[in-house]
């Protein structure tokens, strides 16, 4: 699974470290951090936490 965030649209609220902190996390600043190639067994986390984005800045690649 590759995972893609587009850092221009996003606005630091969180909710994909809520969802997936496994994968997503803020920094001190709000600097958002993630891994872009997490393990599978993160999929479903990853997906809601796409879902849960309000500016639709995480994208999944569905691919196996």
């Amino acid at each position: 699974m590759k995972v893609r965030v587009d850092l221009s649209l996003c606005q630091s609220h969180g909710q994909c470290a809520l969802a997936a902190d496994q994968v997503f996390r803020l920094d001190d600043e709000l600097n958002l951090h993630y891994n872009p190639e997490p393990p599978d067994e993160f999929r479903a986390a990853v997906e809601e936490a796409a879902l849960m984005c309000p500016t639709q800045a995480i994208t999944v690649d569905r691919e196996v």
